[in-house]
């Protein structure tokens, strides 16, 4: 009998989990950039518990292990910056990654009255580009971090996001 996956809020017991796929997930990025200090890869236990008090996390769930998990703000401006887009590496390639991304946009544009979505990845991330660019972002701009990584910037708008789905259900 197979199991679905179901994405729901995260709790603070998920934490846990969700460092330890974070941890797994990040793996390639850093090798990919030849640097293992990036910030998923060293964020505290503590930390992680902090951002989920203060923000919007969901995961995704087989079952009861977290194999997804995405993380959204919302500023002032009415901007949501979506960050910690993960899917355990035997899950990818499925379309999680993309029901994770429009379940934040829609938790985001429900609960905190997103207007515009905002992320980042790094310019070798070709599979996060390619993921993000077929959910409807658009780049506007770079930040060269360090001298092998250079940030690529990508937005979209809510309202267009919102009426792309709903011409697509």
């Amino acid at each position: 009998m197979g199991m679905s996956v179901t994405i729901s809020a995260a709790a603070e017991d998920d934490a846990e989990q969700i460092l330890k796929l974070q941890y797994l997930c990040y793996q390639s990025e850093a090798e990919l950039y030849g640097d293992y200090s990036i910030e998923p890869l060293t964020q505290s236990l503590a930390d992680l518990r902090a951002e989920l008090g203060k923000g919007c996390v969901l995961v995704a769930r087989l079952g009861e292990e977290v194999v997804g998990s995405v993380r959204g703000t919302v500023d002032a401006a009415g901007t949501a910056v979506i960050t910690g887009l993960i899917v355990h590496p035997r899950m990818q390639r499925h379309g999680l990654g993309g029901r994770l991304l429009v379940a934040i946009e829609d938790r985001l544009a429900q609960e905190r009255s997103a207007k515009r979505y905002r992320l980042a990845t790094g310019q070798r991330s070709e599979g996060n580009l390619r993921l993000y660019r077929k959910w409807g972002y658009a780049q506007t701009g770079t930040e060269q971090v360090t001298r092998k990584l250079t940030l690529v910037t990508l937005e979209k708008d809510a309202a267009a996001a919102s009426a792309a789905y709903a011409a697509s259900a």
